[in-house]
């Protein structure tokens, strides 16, 4: 018997110590890169970065580091971060093509497999990029096209809510869908009546999939994907809510595919890029695809709906925690517009308070605090140190909207910081909150 525990104790020190050497095995060699807290075997810095809380946790470790610091998430990724607008901007904007390769995002990748305009990677990025720009301009967005399809639904909006008649209610849903209606309108060319179950189902999963990718389950999937995946857990939902998307997205392309004329002009995106395989139909090498169409507008669908359904959910919130701001706001709305008039474009400059609102909220909000995952595209040098090429880098976006170096008093709403002393709007260079370089497309939709 004792002889039994001696060998099943040696066997269990044989594996612990074939795992640790699998694991420094695995580890790339830190190299010239910036410094960062020493990493435990399998766990890679999960001390110091705890699930549900990793981006406290790693502007406390700048704290200690500095504004360029390296971390492992789990044993084997190793991440660059940058913190502040100096590091970052200084990455993304003086050196842009060397950051711009795309990052994981484990909790998404196995879904998107490196296709469409969000997940791709080099000249299928470049390619796929262009053409939506394209494609989304073309069908009016940015310009007086677009404004109305947006008034049309703001005034829908308005409706919903009256039919309240006073009653307390949450407009979460009811945001969510009228701004995914102005996406759906530019994409598949069609407009979905809120109370329309399906419709309701489609803006549930956009909401799970934020919730769960943004989950202590969600950051540590980021962390342990190589061992979490394989086993049930929340990810079983998370893919539910990302079939979902799919599955309407798929439904949309198909009628698109069964009326589809190459001879006719595009109505919506789906037209536009059917019309492109269409014509690249002979390339063999060619990106326009359908899996790249569907994981195109199925991240258009996801991105635009949450992105301002919620921005636009935090400013109402805003507005009720600091009634004297809502009070100048409909001043300045009814003193320029009079009552009852929608505001278009060609307003805004008449509009700089209002519109100082809207900047500050969303520079108190910080949406996309970690920003978006980027990679080295060559091995370069960045601030005296060698990034290798393939090195993760997580470019804060939320430590540039609150940088005290930048924004006095940064936790506090005051939209008067985006004024200036004559009351016009005043441009800011930290004011990032789609992130910043040549990866910006996550506020394409948001911005216009």
């Amino acid at each position: 018997m004792e002889a039994a525990s001696t060998w099943a104790l040696l066997l269990a020190l044989l594996l612990l110590l074939l795992l640790l050497s699998l694991t420094l095995f695995r580890t790339p060699a830190r190299g010239y890169l910036p410094p960062g807290p020493t990493p435990l075997p399998l766990l890679g810095n999960l001390l110091q970065l705890r699930p549900g809380a990793l981006y406290s946790g790693l502007l406390r470790l700048s704290k200690k580091y500095g504004p360029v610091f390296t971390v492992y998430l789990g044993p084997w990724r190793r991440v660059v971060v940058l913190v502040g607008h100096d590091a970052v901007r200084e990455a993304l904007g003086g050196q842009a093509e060397e950051f711009s390769g795309r990052g994981t995002l484990a909790t998404l990748d196995k879904t998107f497999d490196g296709h469409g305009v969000f997940f791709a990677n080099g000249e299928r990025w470049k390619q796929l990029r262009k053409f939506t720009l394209l494609a989304l301009r073309d069908l009016g967005m940015g310009k007086r096209e677009g404004e109305e399809l947006i008034q049309a639904e703001v005034q829908s909006l308005v409706e919903a809510f009256q039919k309240t008649e006073g009653r307390p209610f949450n407009p979460s849903m009811l945001l969510a869908q009228a701004t995914s209606n102005v996406v759906c309108s530019l994409v598949f060319g069609i407009r979905l009546p809120y109370d329309d179950k399906e419709f309701q189902a489609v803006i549930q999963a956009a909401s799970g999939t934020l919730l769960g990718i943004s989950s202590p389950w969600g950051q540590a999937y980021e962390m342990f994907s190589w061992l979490l995946q394989p086993l049930p857990g929340p990810h079983t939902q998370l893919q539910h809510h990302l079939g979902t998307l799919a599955a309407f997205t798929i439904q949309q392309v198909q009628k698109h595919q069964g009326r589809f004329q190459t001879s006719g002009p595009a109505r919506d995106v789906v037209d536009a890029f059917l019309l492109k395989m269409a014509q690249e139909k002979q390339d063999p090498g060619t990106e326009f695809t359908e899996k790249n169409l569907l994981m195109t507008v199925t991240y258009l669908l996801f991105a635009g709906t949450m992105t301002i359904g919620a921005t636009i959910r935090y400013a109402l919130l805003l507005l009720l925690r600091y009634p004297q701001v809502q009070q100048r706001v409909r001043e300045e709305l009814i003193q320029e517009l009079g009552p009852g008039r929608a505001p278009s474009l060609s307003d805004r400059v008449r509009l700089p308070y209002t519109d100082a609102v809207l900047h500050e909220a969303q520079r108190l909000l910080a949406l996309v605090p970690m920003g978006m995952p980027h990679t080295i595209t060559r091995t370069t040098c960045f601030r005296g140190y060698t990034l290798p090429k393939g090195t993760e880098v997580f470019p804060l976006i939320g430590s540039i909207l609150h940088d005290p170096a930048v924004f006095q008093n940064p936790g506090e709403f005051h939209p008067g910081r985006f004024l200036d002393e004559d009351g016009r709007l005043r441009k800011h260079e930290a004011f990032l909150p789609y992130s910043l370089g040549i990866y910006r497309v996550l506020g394409i939709i948001g911005r216009c």
